[in-house]
């Protein structure tokens, strides 16, 4: 199915700096994400236009309709500075019937409550880490220390620093009570599993499949420090974390560790309901035992990716890649037409 008669629209919300958020970096690059993405279709003879979600909707939808756009690649992680709002907008472009890449309005929902999201994964015996959901710093926790506390419905490693790993009640206290009144919503309580850290990127292309493995390499983190995937690690080329933290994509791992992980992550894809894309984080303990941390819909699909850097080692090239999204929504639109008796 061609695409380069296709016009497609590149959404993406734009961040608002009237809204007090702590983390501005991950929000504000998804702009140039949009850019890329952009620049990349019309280079590869796609005709892709720029289509910014700022504060109204029907001005969005005004411009998609203006432009003539055919499919709409959603980069959209939120809406008026809110991320929780992501899954609105997936909805109502699926209210609308206007066919988009990525994942649907449900499964953004589900993905983005961890809380939830462990329970599903749980309930087909996927492995997870064991939780607790807490809504303020008075509640008992039963789990041992140490833990790591995280907002519950935050991705880009909002939230996640280098003191949410705490090994006390009354640092697991402070750290609850930091994260219900700085993000307005529940923390998520997990034990830390120490040990490796794996990403596996699912693309699928027909049937979901697993692209090659990428470890974060911790053998150079700084004495004292967790060894987590904090936003610092991941937002800030220049600092120290960042570059303690580097990935190494294709891991270098065995191929029987290589096989449980690219299974178990296909299993929680279609779990989740995941469609088009999405990345599944691991932390393997010093047993070999293997825990899903959460499944990302959508992932940071930026140049200097996790996600893209998978792309990379499987030989996909990044035009490509979203040209098979474009053909997979305008088959899900005449699924759907055809579906409702129309042609």
């Amino acid at each position: 199915m061609a695409t380069d008669s296709v016009k497609v629209g590149v959404a993406f919300n734009t961040y608002e700096p009237f809204i007090y958020r702590p983390e501005k970096v991950s929000e504000d690059s998804v702009a140039r994400v949009a850019e890329v993405v952009c620049e990349s279709l019309n280079q590869a003879g796609v005709e892709a236009s720029l289509v910014p979600l700022q504060r109204s909707m029907f001005t969005f939808l005004r411009r998609l309709k203006e432009l003539n756009v055919e499919v709409v690649i959603n980069l959209c992680e939120g809406f008026f500075g809110n991320p929780q709002w992501e899954a609105n907008v997936a909805a109502v472009m699926e209210m609308l019937n206007i066919p988009f890449t990525g994942n649907g309005s449900r499964t953004l929902a589900l993905c983005q409550d961890k809380h939830q999201a462990k329970a599903i994964l749980s309930s087909f015996n996927l492995p997870v880490a064991p939780s607790q959901l807490i809504t303020s710093a008075e509640e008992m926790v039963e789990l041992k220390f140490p833990v790591i506390v995280k907002p519950n419905s935050e991705d880009a490693s909002v939230g996640v620093h280098p003191e949410s790993v705490v090994h006390d009640s009354e640092a697991l206290a402070a750290r609850v009570e930091k994260i219900v009144k700085t993000y307005n919503q529940p923390a998520i309580v997990e034990k830390y599993i120490e040990g490796r850290e794996f990403n596996v990127a699912v693309m699928e292309d027909g049937e979901p499949q697993a692209l090659p493995i990428s470890e974060i390499d911790f053998s150079k983190m700084p004495e004292g420090y967790p060894h987590i995937c904090s936003y610092e690690a991941k937002w800030y080329p220049d600092h120290i974390l960042y570059k303690a933290s580097p990935p190494i994509c294709p891991a270098r791992i065995n191929k029987e560790l290589s096989q449980t992980l690219q299974e178990i992550a296909v299993t929680a894809f279609k779990v989740m309901g995941c469609r088009d894309y999405a990345r599944v984080d691991f932390r393997m303990n010093q047993q070999g035992e293997v825990f899903i941390l959460e499944v990302n819909p959508n992932p940071d699909i930026s140049l200097d990716a996790g996600y893209v850097r998978a792309l990379k080692a499987a030989g996909i090239e990044y035009a490509e890649f979203w040209k098979l999204l474009i053909n997979n929504a305008r088959k899900r639109k005449e699924g759907h037409d055809a579906a409702n008796g129309k042609s």
